[in-house]
Formats: structure tokens, C-alpha cells, sequence
């Protein structure tokens, strides 16, 4: 008997590509407080330096949405609790915003809360996260701080820059929507830990080493930077053409400075980039060995060489023209 033919659902697939069509470009103007859990350093360079546009389909995105949807979710929950959740700042009429190294690194919180029943005189910050069956129930047995480091480091960084010494996290299984709720307390150590670290991807003009120099190791194969960090001629992605993946470019106080044209640079100015852009060096897969005022030429294992002189770059392969 022949198979049926799969049906499929121009509605279905309607929907999911509007998500697509609404989706940003995914760069944020910070370094988020969300980031800088994570183990390599690199990767995180490369997220704040705007390496990699990540495209998610349409299912992925709708489903952060529905992250975000319980969100308003759980305040309701621990407003019937007896709780006071502050989700935006009075001061501001906004989400509350935290920053720090010049406006480079921060992020927004989902609340703060008081008069929770497990301590009601002090101060939470609070986090709202969704999971899967399976990450909820590594939650269970491990705990935040091992089960979701990068969740607790968010946590970390807001307390500290917010002062306080408390936050809730409040996770929520999607396959059966259970919570988990769990306090954690302020860690200074660990926090200032994570300011130095900021600090660190954020100001250097290079990026920092891989977590591993294998691309097989699994941090690696998860890694949206992976084709650009462990790519070689043949088969390397290339880097994203913005003013943070250029030279000239370097964050200062509030913003970012262009040195070739000797200005600041709007958010604008830095999707945009120039015609002379040129790629900072430790993008590209092989070895600089000579430049100029508005070019650079590189020589790759093969012993080809490639001039980067700026707009030569918008053609397919960053690294084409070879002499």
C-alpha cells in the first residue's frame, strides 16, 4: 500500500513565518547580565561584538513568546500570595534596569517582590524562566546554581547591582505546569567574579581564548559562534559586517568610537557599518601579513592570500578573493 502523502498547513506555516518576518537581527546594544554565565569567554565576546546573527524558526520564536506570556503569569500567582510584585520601576514607569562599565553591560529585571511568604520583610529580586520536562527535572535534583548556571549568574549580577541580598526563581514545567520556586542568596565573591569578567570581554580589542580548541567538544557543537571560532579557510562561516566586528571600532563610555572616522557611533551606525570596514584580525582564518591605511592582507594555510579592503566583503565568501 502506498504511503500517504505528508499533509502540511499553509495556516501552520503562515503563522510561523510571521514570527520569522517580526524576528530583529538579535543584537542587543549591551552585554546582557543573562550572557555572562557562560563558560567561554570567547563566545561571549563574540555575542557582544555582533559576530553571529542567529536565525531562529518560527516554532523557537513563538515558543519564547510563550516564555514571556507567563511571566505576567506568575506575578498574578504571587500577587494572590499575599506578595508585592514590583514589575516595573515607579520612579520610571519601565521594567528596572540595571548597567554598568560605561552602559556596556546590564540587563532588565522581571521584578522585584516583598512580603513573600518565606521572608517578608526583605527585598527579592525575581526571575521567571519556562522549562522542558527534562530541564525541569535536572532543576529538581540539582538546584539552580548547578543545574542552570547561567539563570544563577543573572540573578547574581542583578542583586548586586540592584543591592539587594535576596532573589525568587521561579521556574515553570511546560509539559505539566508545575513550579518551582527557589530562594537564593547574594553572593559578593562570585559576583564581583562576574563584574571582572564583564569587564574583561567587554574592553579588549581581541577575543579572549576558546573554552576548547577541540570543535568536537560539546560546548563547542552547541555554540551558535562555532563556524566563524573553529572555522579554517575552506570552511569557515564568515563574521557579521557591523562597526563591532571592525578594527576601528572600540566601546568607550556610552558608546562606541569609531577611530577611522573619528566619531561616536549610533546603534544605527554600528548595523550599518561603512564602506571600509575591515574585520578585526583574529576573525579571519589566517595570518595578517601586511596592511594599509584601508586594507589588510592575510595569508591562509593554503598560501593563498586575501586583501580585505572593505566593501569586497558583501560578496558571498569573505575570503574569496584570493591573489
Amino acid at each position: 500500500m502506498a504511503e500517504l502523502p505528508t499533509m502540511t498547513s499553509p495556516t501552520r506555516e503562515a503563522i510561523f513565518a510571521a514570527y520569522e518576518a517580526d524576528a530583529n537581527d538579535g543584537f542587543r546594544s549591551h552585554l546582557g547580565a543573562s550572557l555572562i554565565g557562560k563558560e567561554c569567554e570567547r563566545a561571549i565576546w563574540f555575542d557582544f561584538r555582533w559576530v553571529t546573527r542567529v536565525r531562529h524558526p518560527g516554532r523557537l520564536l513563538r515558543l519564547f513568546e510563550t516564555g514571556q506570556i507567563e511571566e505576567a503569569r506568575l506575578v498574578q500567582n504571587l500577587r494572590r500570595t499575599g506578595a508585592t510584585v514590583l514589575e516595573v520601576d515607579p520612579e520610571t514607569g519601565r521594567q528596572f534596569r540595571v548597567q554598568a562599565h560605561g552602559g556596556h553591560f546590564g540587563g532588565s529585571l522581571d521584578g522585584i517582590a516583598l512580603n513573600l511568604l518565606e521572608a517578608p520583610k526583605t527585598w527579592h529580586v525575581l526571575e521567571f524562566k519556562t522549562h522542558s520536562v527534562k530541564s525541569f527535572n535536572d532543576l529538581l535534583a540539582k538546584k539552580v546554581r548547578d543545574s542552570k548556571p547561567l539563570h544563577f549568574a543573572q540573578m547574581q549580577t542583578y542583586m548586586h547591582l540592584m543591592g539587594l541580598t535576596r532573589a525568587m526563581y521561579l521556574a515553570v514545567c511546560k509539559d505539566t505546569d508545575d513550579v518551582y520556586i527557589e530562594r537564593i542568596e547574594a553572593d559578593s565573591t562570585f559576583a564581583q567574579g562576574l563584574m571582572s569578567k564583564a569587564e574583561r570581554v567587554i574592553f579588549s580589542a581581541t577575543p579572549p581564548p576558546r573554552v576548547s580548541t577541540d570543535p568536537a567538544w560539546f560546548q563547542c557543537r552547541m555554540c551558535d559562534h562555532a563556524p566563524v571560532c573553529h572555522g579554517n579557510q575552506s570552511d569557515a562561516a564568515a563574521p557579521e559586517v557591523n562597526c563591532r566586528t571592525c578594527l576601528q571600532a572600540t566601546p568607550v563610555d556610552g558608546g562606541w568610537h569609531c577611530a577611522r572616522h573619528d566619531r561616536r557611533l549610533t546603534e544605527a551606525d554600528q548595523r550599518a557599518a561603512c564602506a571600509v570596514h575591515l574585520f578585526i584580525p583574529a576573525l579571519v582564518p589566517g595570518m595578517q601579513i601586511d596592511a594599509g591605511e584601508d586594507w589588510v592582507e592575510y595569508e591562509f594555510a593554503s598560501g593563498n592570500r586575501w586583501r580585505d579592503t572593505g566593501m569586497n566583503k558583501y560578496a558571498n565568501t569573505y575570503y574569496g578573493e584570493q591573489t
